[in-house]
């Protein structure tokens, strides 16, 4: 398969090594010339995933056009909130029957929607031409050849199979669904109550505490997506609490090491500056919490997280808000 990247970050850049890998021609999308020319000359990306070696089958170019030209899948891989602005540029080159993958785990701000739901509206793709993938995609394990399972869901259950053999390396096993609104919502959540797991190790809190965010967080997103029609099932697999676990748990994780940072009682700006990665939660804290409310559900982790980034809320007072709240059944 021919395929494009467009984003050369640690996602990215992990994503197309695993085309490469599994044989497809892959075509990297780099902002900056220097990303590209090591991609294309060194067949490694220091900048975002130190040490890794790339296929020679993996290339790179500035020229969105060029990228994508032939491509039958292209793979997004940049920050949820861009998405909008940037398609608007990069609809029109893309093939008329390409597979569009989204790797964005984010609910866009104001109009609340997905990220596959924002290709289909921007990019004037058919929603079966869209493919998710989520799962615990941790992208310097995942580099280093570390053995992994993702889930690639899509409507049409043929194309999935395509992406998905696309996909398969002996490190990197993909499963295929076709909930897509689940995986999405599963991946948007995670960031979020990777947050308030940060913040919890931060402030000195114990592993009860926090398997009981990990738990309470999980089934904060099966509320929210059983409300939105998901399947519930998707949230006990690799795109529910698998990815969750990993986002919390690991020191990888950007939204937890962030929220480590907001823990020792930084400012937003602080944990920016000190982590000068995108934390994908901390936008997405504000459109999940928004969502949540137009469908009625209670999400009071969402809550206090988006209370302690946007409204300088103490973390430790937001814990005890979490503990304090009226008791109800499990």
């Amino acid at each position: 398969m021919k395929a494009a990247v467009i984003g050369s970050g640690a996602w990215g850049t992990a994503f197309a090594k695993v085309l490469g890998d599994a044989g497809s021609e892959v075509t990297m999308r780099a902002r900056r010339e220097a990303v590209a020319a090591e991609i294309r000359e060194q067949h490694g990306n220091e900048g975002s995933l130190p040490g890794i070696r790339l296929s020679k089958l993996v290339t790179a170019t500035t020229d969105l056009a060029e990228a994508v030209d032939g491509a039958e899948l292209i793979a997004i891989a940049v920050p949820s909130q861009t998405l909008r602005g940037n398609l608007a540029d990069w609809a029109g080159f893309f093939p008329s029957d390409a597979t569009v993958v989204s790797l964005m785990k984010g609910i866009e701000l104001g109009t609340l929607k997905r990220m596959s739901e924002v290709i289909v509206e921007t990019a004037g793709v058919a929603p079966e031409r869209v493919v998710v993938v989520s799962g615990p995609n941790l992208a310097p394990e995942i580099a280093a050849d570390q053995p992994t399972a993702t889930v690639v869901a899509c409507t049409d259950e043929d194309r999935a199979r395509q992406v998905q053999h696309a996909l398969a390396t002996p490190y990197f096993r993909p499963y295929t669904s076709d909930d897509v609104l689940g995986c999405e919502l599963g991946g948007a959540v995670k960031n979020v109550i990777a947050l308030a797991y940060g913040m919890a190790s931060a402030i000195g809190l114990g592993d009860n505490t926090k398997a009981s965010l990990i738990t309470r967080g999980l089934a904060e997103t099966s509320r929210l997506g059983v409300a939105l029609g998901a399947d519930p099932l998707t949230f006990a697999g690799l795109a529910g609490l698998g990815d969750l676990v990993a986002s919390c748990s690991s020191r990888l994780s950007r939204n937890r090491t962030f929220g480590e940072h907001l823990g020792r009682g930084e400012s937003l700006e602080q944990a920016q500056a000190a982590t000068r990665q995108t934390a994908e939660g901390v936008k997405s804290c504000l459109s999940i919490r928004d969502l949540a409310r137009a469908h009625g559900v209670e999400m009071p982790i969402v809550e206090q997280v988006e209370k302690v980034c946007h409204e300088g809320a103490d973390p430790r007072v937001a814990v005890k808000l979490l503990m304090t709240r009226e008791m109800k059944p499990e």
